[in-house]
């Protein structure tokens, strides 16, 4: 990765919130109906539009509403597909990290 690939976070989350904003308008859904759709208060919705800033737990319920949790499946899968079964090894998943 070089240094004109790097993204600062917060730039992620404020594209991020500006889809989802895009996405909420195009589908017709107000601030209003969308946080009692997903069960929380209307400014959490206003705050995560403006600054993208929210929980993940409601993060994902925004993208259930708008049709778009399954995008989320694919947020750190592993990158290597093994292109046959003898090119596959079987890695042990680390349990813990180790102490500094």
């Amino acid at each position: 990765m070089t240094d004109i690939d790097l993204i600062a976070p917060s730039d992620v989350m404020q594209r991020t919130a500006q889809r989802a904003k895009a996405l909420r308008l195009e589908q017709n859904i107000t601030q209003q109906e969308l946080a009692d759709k997903i069960g929380i208060a209307v400014g959490t919705v206003k705050r995560f539009e403006k600054t993208g800033e929210v929980q993940f737990n409601h993060l994902l319920r925004i993208a259930l509403v708008l049709g778009r949790l399954d995008d989320f499946k694919t947020l750190f899968a592993p990158e290597d597909i093994p292109t046959s079964l003898y090119d596959f090894k079987v890695e042990k998943v680390r349990q813990r990290a180790r102490k500094k």
